[in-house]
């Protein structure tokens, strides 16, 4: 069994803590191609900014297997200035409204600091206190005399990485920690298949890199590794949540439906039938909304046989996630096992 120690943790530390807002992703990818250089047989960084790496195997009749994990968080973009330090800006992916006001956050690649400033609790009517403040009442403060700040430039939140017990608090876990797995699986690729690493980007704007990569790469099945909400706190009013039930603790989750996806039933098998033969404890994740890179992906070229499989993680597309190491370390033994044991005859069966 592969295992998360220091080193995996620290380079976690290094992922997360760098920004890299969809559409601007190189802080990511100048990291993963240090950590991989050496070791794989092929590395190219296609006209979107995905960075694809290549890691053949040995021996006949080797499945060429994709991989993708997104490099791209969530963050804004700077769209207007109206004075001196201060910025109109727009979301780049899912960001709740409710989470903005206040936060801390890092502008550009030198990161910045600055604030989402909104209007004090002081100058607002009785009737707005309960209320959502819409983005557009929202604005970026950087201070004065910050000429290297401009319209255009990317921002996110200021949430450094910290590790509490058997869990880590970072931002961006969504999908550094797929990142993070990818990057083992390629330095303990087995050695009956092609690996086919795609570190892709603008993820969260719409899937976008994945459908330009898997189109490249024309792979023989797909996986996308990503992280999925967490959804395990006591309901309001008592109740039983049966509406998203997936939980930290309890392993990877292995998607059955999503937003995008009806995964192809022959890899939930082998995921789980794999799960159960190991002893690597697994879930399914609540069929629902949502989606990974798998969305664009099975739907390239002629159609791909493609799953997903995430680590669970508390408070996504917030200024900070929240997940356990034991899950992490688990989705990527499960991953590992599987594709160990990956031989062409599983995509003989019956879909």
């Amino acid at each position: 069994m592969l295992k998360i120690r220091n080193p995996q943790i620290k380079l976690l530390e290094k992922l997360t803590n760098a920004i890299a807002v969809s559409g601007d992703e190189g802080a990511i990818r100048k990291i993963v191609r240090a950590e991989i250089e050496d070791i794989a047989d092929e590395i190219k960084t296609d006209a979107m900014g995905n960075l694809l790496v290549t890691k053949r195997g040995k021996g006949k009749k080797r499945l060429k297997v994709m991989l993708a994990a997104h490099m791209d968080e969530i963050g804004f973009m700077l769209v207007n200035k109206e004075s001196d330090g201060l910025f109109e800006f727009a979301p780049l992916g899912g960001i709740d409204p409710r989470q903005l006001a206040g936060k801390p956050i890092w502008v550009g690649r030198e990161k910045v600091p600055g604030v989402i400033g909104a209007a004090p609790i002081h100058l607002v009517s009785a009737g707005q206190y309960n209320s959502t403040i819409p983005i557009g009442s929202l604005r970026i403060d950087v201070g004065l005399g910050k000429p290297n700040v401009k319209v255009g430039d990317r921002a996110t939140f200021a949430t450094t990485f910290l590790r509490m017990g058997d869990s880590i608090r970072a931002k961006a876990l969504d999908d550094r920690l797929g990142v993070a797995i990818l990057i083992e699986l390629l330095k303990n690729a087995p050695a009956n298949i092609d690996l086919l690493a795609a570190f892709t980007v603008q993820e969260e704007l719409g899937l976008r890199g994945a459908k330009v990569a898997a189109h490249a790469l024309n792979p023989d099945l797909a996986l996308a590794i990503d992280s999925t909400p967490a959804m395990d706190f006591p309901m309001h009013d008592g109740s039983e949540n049966i509406r998203y039930n997936t939980k930290l603790g309890a392993g990877p989750a292995i998607y059955t439906v999503d937003g995008r996806t009806l995964s192809d039933p022959r890899i939930i098998r082998w995921l789980s039938e794999t799960g159960d033969a190991k002893k690597i404890p697994y879930q399914y994740r609540q069929p629902g909304g949502g989606g990974t890179d798998a969305g664009s992906i099975h739907i390239s070229r002629a159609g791909i046989p493609t799953g997903s499989v995430s680590v669970p993680g508390r408070y996504a597309h917030t200024a900070m996630g929240l997940c356990r190491i034991k899950d992490w370390e688990n989705t990527l033994n499960l991953l590992h096992a599987a594709l160990s044991d990956l031989s062409p005859k599983l995509l003989e069966k019956a879909r």
